[in-house]
């Protein structure tokens, strides 16, 4: 393991967030480990609030609300929920850049898909998105219906190019957007300014919560914002090169108890 900030032992920590895929969840088994769920339940039994901060839909979670987080920053920051349902921030991609897609699809092959706040759709399905579906354990959504989307609708968009491809793309299609990344299979699309950094900012004025008492965990690039934003950033083990860069700290693998190992080298459990 290694240490970049070793002299922030025993530190104020009063809200902790977490991302999902790479983080909580490993690709390789699909669950939990038991010893991040016991560092959940440890920190809510000392106060400290539990927020997962993912780039997934709403309603793509239900298999890990168990653990009784005190709040959902879903699609990037895009829709942010408390426990009883209560919306605390919401905010959709420009239609303009979503017609734009739509007008793009009609004339280039381009595979990508649509999230809401009731439902995911996709367009056009290839060999190697089924596969990725299957490796987050989740069903391939249904296809867009391209001549009836609501375009003031979309949270969230995944666009399925590569990263050589990606800046041209954003450029011309969706200048009102920003995208961001885990996989070379596709980018993740949202409104221009919003990251997970957004969502902690919700959660924070929400339950009265400074900056400085915040730690956050995470494996991806749609993570660099959050870690860079909190007080304590830390990469898992099996996170992306870029996200170890900025981390501030950088623990072990998903698979390896990272979670429960940082929070007991910083001294929070």
């Amino acid at each position: 393991m290694l240490c970049y900030l070793c002299d922030m032992q025993n530190p104020s920590v009063k809200a902790v967030f977490f991302d999902i895929d790479g983080t909580l969840l490993s690709f390789k088994t699909h669950q939990i480990s038991e010893s991040t769920e016991q560092a959940i339940a440890a920190l809510q039994a000392k106060g400290i609030k539990t927020i997962l901060s993912t780039g997934r839909s709403i309603n793509s979670i239900d298999h890990i609300k168990y653990l009784d987080f005190d709040g959902f920053i879903t699609f990037n920051g895009g829709y942010c929920v408390a426990p009883q349902g209560d919306v605390l921030f919401k905010k959709c991609i420009d239609a303009a850049d979503i017609q734009a897609i739509l007008n793009y699809a009609k004339e280039n092959a381009l595979s990508f898909s649509f999230m809401s706040e009731k439902q995911i759709s996709i367009h056009d399905v290839t060999p190697e998105i089924a596969g990725m579906y299957a490796h987050l354990n989740l069903p391939v959504p249904p296809l867009v219906d391209m001549d009836n989307v609501d375009v003031h609708s979309v949270l969230q968009t995944n666009i399925f190019l590569g990263p050589e491809q990606e800046a041209a793309f954003m450029q011309a299609v969706m200048p009102n957007s920003v995208a961001s990344r885990w996989t070379p299979l596709f980018a993740d699309v949202n409104p221009l300014g919003q990251s997970k950094k957004v969502g902690i900012d919700v959660f924070c004025e929400h339950f009265g919560i400074n900056l400085a008492e915040t730690m956050a965990f995470g494996d991806g690039g749609n993570d660099i914002e959050m870690l860079k934003h909190v007080n304590i950033g830390v990469a898992m083990g099996n996170a992306n090169p870029e996200v170890k860069a900025i981390a501030d700290y950088i623990t072990d693998d998903v698979d390896s108890d990272g979670i429960w190992n940082a929070l007991k080298h910083f001294g929070v459990l």
